[in-house]
Formats: structure tokens, sequence, C-alpha cells
């Protein structure tokens, strides 16, 4: 069995299979939502019988990545015993499975259910604290099978999703994603940005007969634009102040983020100043993407 800072390599997602269980209140439904944002499709609180059923339908589903996550706990009833008869027949099938177990102590799963005001789905006329003795005790065999345990009583959301992401993601999937987008100020800011930078300050390339009608793509453009002190300066500037935003962005837990830059029109300035940060952010390490909301709009 694999303690917490296990790593499970990058896989080409073909058969690719978790199975999520553990205690009630230990952040199954977090760890399960945490791979569907990666794309996993999930299932969740079925009987373990009907696993590789669905595992066949989702498989053959057209344009579907092969990578299938089902959350299996107590309350699937008499059918959950069977549970240890099912990954042994996935395990001995062509396929990357792994069994993923969560609990947290005592203490820390009474608050938990005591700060949402709920039921301990085990503790029948007892109290929580009974249920979830009763629960452990239940589990007890698939902790033991379990490919990885992981204690969450010191995560909280946030946390439990990062270690889902580094976990049970890809390089690509673990790193935070950006998004430049250029615009031009006289179609309105964009709503989805996080944040807006205004370079009008730099001279422009519209009144310079032989660049008016061409573009921040091409390279007479960006050379005109570029060329300014002030805007070298800018991009310097402006690269020193967002780099410690993007840490803290990944250390929260945030996975995309989208930097406008604006100009006049969103046709020359905005789209060099835009092209720029995007490579020296890649050379940064970073993963970018490059949007020109405006260009083409003149």
């Amino acid at each position: 069995m694999h303690d917490e800072s296990s790593r499970v390599p990058d896989s080409d997602t073909t058969g690719d299979i978790v199975i999520i269980t553990g205690l009630a209140g230990a952040g199954r439904e977090t760890a399960a939502h945490a791979l569907e944002d990666m794309g996993w499709y999930v299932v969740y609180n079925i009987a373990p019988q009907l696993i590789t059923t669905l595992y066949d339908l989702q498989a053959s589903a057209e344009g579907r990545q092969n990578r299938f996550a089902v959350v299996v706990d107590p309350r699937s009833g008499p059918f959950f015993s069977e549970l240890s008869d099912v990954v042994a027949q996935l395990r001995r099938a062509d396929l990357r499975l792994r069994l993923l177990f969560l609990t947290a102590d005592e203490a820390t799963l009474v608050r938990r259910f005591d700060s949402v005001r709920r039921p301990h789905p085990l503790q029948g006329e007892e109290g929580v604290l009974e249920g979830i003795r009763r629960e452990r005790e239940m589990l007890a065999p698939y902790r033991r099978m379990a490919d990885l345990v992981i204690d969450t009583a010191p995560l909280n959301v946030h946390q439990l999703t990062m270690k889902m992401r580094s976990t049970f993601g890809t390089s690509l999937e673990q790193q935070l994603t950006v998004t430049m987008l250029s615009f031009g100020f006289k179609y309105g800011i964009p709503l989805e940005a996080d944040h807006v930078s205004d370079v009008r300050f730099i001279p422009n390339p519209y009144w310079i007969p032989e660049l008016r009608d061409k573009r921040g793509l091409d390279p007479e453009v960006a050379d005109h634009v570029l060329g300014d002190a002030n805007a070298t300066e800018f991009v310097e500037k402006y690269l020193e102040m967002i780099t410690p935003v993007l840490r803290g962005y990944t250390a929260e837990n945030k996975h995309f983020t989208t930097l406008a830059i604006g100009c006049t029109g969103g046709k020359h300035r905005s789209v060099a100043i835009s092209e720029k940060i995007g490579e020296e952010l890649r050379r940064a390490g970073h993963a970018v993407r490059i949007r020109h909301r405006d260009l083409g709009r003149e």
C-alpha cells in the first residue's frame, strides 16, 4: 500500500479506473469532484458490480477520454460486501485500477458532521460516533487493500483537491493555465479577466500609414510597439509583478487565470504586448494560451 506521498505516473489515460471509498465525512465527494474537474467520468454511490459495465459504456462513448472514477460506500447496501471481488476482477484485467481510501480521526469526523448538521449514514438510533466506529470496522478490509490511503484530517477542501490533482492529474493538469487576452477598450473590458492592464500609453501604430492596416501579429507592428522604451519596461515590470501572483494562484488551487491587456481597438499594441508577455511566461514554464478578442473587428 502506498502512503500519502505516493505519486502516480502520468499515463496515456487508457484503461484508467479509480475507485474512491473510505469513511463518510472524509471527503469522498470532494475527491470525486476534483477528478471530475480534470475531465474524468465520475459516477457516485453505485453497487460495485456495476463498475465494469459502466466503465465499458463510458469507454465506448465517442470522443471521451478513457478515465473513469466511481464513489462506492456502504450505502450501496448488501452489494458493498462484494467490492473486494470486483477489485480483484478488475486487477486481473488489462486496466490500471487504483483503490483510493479516505480516512480521518474520530474527532475530525464528528466535528465535520456537527458543522453540516447531518446524521452519519450508519448511526441508526445511536450517535454519530457510533456510526463512525461501525463504518470504520466495516471498511477495514478495504483500507488494507487500498493502493492509496489519504488522511484528510489535516486537509481543507482546497488542499484535498490539490492532493488529487498532484496524484491523479497529468503534468499539464497540475499546472496553472494562463490566458493572455488582448482587447480594445472601445469594445468594453472583458468580464472574465482577473487582471486588466492598459497599454494605451504606448505610441499607436495606427497613426503610421504603413502600419495602420497591419496587426500586432505582424513583425513590423510588433517591432515598432516593443521598440518603445516604455513598452519594454512595462513588459519587464509586468512579468516581475505577475510572477508572485501566479505562484500564489497555484498554491491556492486556482488552475485558470485570464490576464487582459487592452489598447484602443485591440488591433496593434495590446496584441503585440500580449504575444510578448505570453512568450516570456511560456519560457518561464507556464502553460499559456493567447486570445485576441477584438482582432478583426476594426
